[in-house]
């Protein structure tokens, strides 16, 4: 076989893989259209967090002290908690998207496009877009209440704030890949993916700001020790955090932690379901 002949066939390769991947991921998404359900709770749950939960406690997020208003943070409470309304967006519907997995093993399609030639790196890439893909959508909706929460959005910032949703996308979807890999039964997984959600969410600082005119050793004297140390050690608050950063140009943390560990996150927890995938 001539040199020219080699590139010619890992070209064709390459192609037929892009294919693959290409087949699969419009399978994920055109599943996600089909499902009302989830795009209903996608338009439903940012209304209930950013209109009702968000308007109800606006007025209590600042306090009084001897006649003097002190401010939590500079912002209202409509504004700090809608980039954390975008990551909730993201998170739920990454997680469940993950519950094709299951579907697809029940009935056979999962074992039919393992035995193909398709490299399964390149299956778990079909469906890890799919996913992501879905919840980049679900956490876009979001945005259309920007005007609501006084928020203006930019070209830069909703680019650079497109690009922090799509890596916790990606990874969220990868973690929801391994649970769904490990999870054998829809119900079961509908209930540990709760119990993995909702305390990853609420310890993210996403409804209640860390003072970040605190030292991390008078936070530990305000706050109890064991919910800040949860809350630093939990990667969703760095990606919530650099989400503030994007939209609303706040940051309890270095700004710079938030996109690396988001890119770490990505490349573990797809590193993970790859490992998992292989095994199937």
């Amino acid at each position: 076989m001539t040199q020219a002949e080699a590139r010619d066939q890992q070209r064709f390769g390459l192609m037929l893989q892009l294919g693959g991947v290409y087949a699969i991921w419009l399978r994920e998404v055109k599943r996600a259209v089909r499902d009302r359900g989830q795009l209903i709770g996608g338009v439903i749950r940012p209304l209930l967090y950013v209109l009702i939960m968000g308007i109800g406690l606006n007025p209590y997020f600042r306090g009084e002290i001897y006649g003097e208003v002190k401010f939590v943070v500079p912002y209202t409470y409509l504004q700090f908690i809608f980039p954390a309304v975008i990551a909730l967006n993201i998170l739920y519907t990454s997680v469940q998207s993950a519950v094709s997995v299951i579907w697809d093993r029940e009935f056979g399609f999962l074992r039919e496009v393992l035995v193909s030639p398709l490299p399964r790196v390149s299956i778990l890439l079909g469906k890890v877009l799919g996913g992501a893909t879905v919840a980049m959508f679900h956490g876009s909706l979001v945005l259309a209440l920007a005007p609501y929460a006084d928020i203006g959005l930019t070209f830069a910032s909703v680019a650079k704030g497109l690009g922090l949703m799509f890596l916790l996308a990606f990874a969220l979807t990868s973690a929801g890949v391994i649970l769904a890999g490990r999870i054998r039964s829809f119900e079961g997984f509908g209930v540990f993916s709760n119990a993995v959600i909702l305390p990853l969410y609420f310890l993210s600082s996403s409804v209640f700001p860390l003072d970040p005119s605190l030292s991390s050793a008078q936070m530990r004297v305000v706050y109890p020790e064991w919910l800040v140390f949860l809350v630093e050690i939990n990667p969703l608050t760095y990606a919530v955090d650099a989400m503030r950063g994007a939209f609303i140009h706040f940051n309890q943390f270095d700004p710079r932690i938030g996109p690396v560990v988001l890119i770490g996150m990505a490349v573990f927890f797809f590193s993970w379901a790859l490992h998992e995938f292989r095994k199937a």
